[in-house]
């Protein structure tokens, strides 16, 4: 009987770390920021980018590159789903 638990157990565990994790990141989706917000985005893409590498001209990749290129950095950079959403906001109006 232990070793049906323990098997059981076990397999439990395998499949729980098979299964995909969800994605905490937030998708930036069309612009919904003020300007006021889009300010702020490029204070925090100043401050909180520029800590750990040179800033990337908002002009060097696409729209869509910038979205996974955001989802990558943002949890690094402790970045809320707000001021993910800001720093997006403000790389695609900079490119503008």
């Amino acid at each position: 009987m232990k070793k049906l638990i323990a098997v059981a157990s076990f397999a439990a565990v395998l499949l729980a770390s098979c299964t995909p994790k969800a994605s905490t990141a937030a998708t930036p989706v069309a612009s919904t920021s003020t300007a006021e917000q889009i300010a702020q985005g490029k204070t925090i893409f100043e401050n909180s980018c520029g800590r750990c590498h040179k800033l990337p001209n908002p002009a060097s990749h696409t729209s869509v590159q910038w979205v996974g290129i955001m989802n990558s950095m943002a949890p690094k950079a402790k970045l809320t789903d707000e001021q993910h959403q800001w720093v997006y906001d403000y790389i695609v109006s900079a490119k503008k």
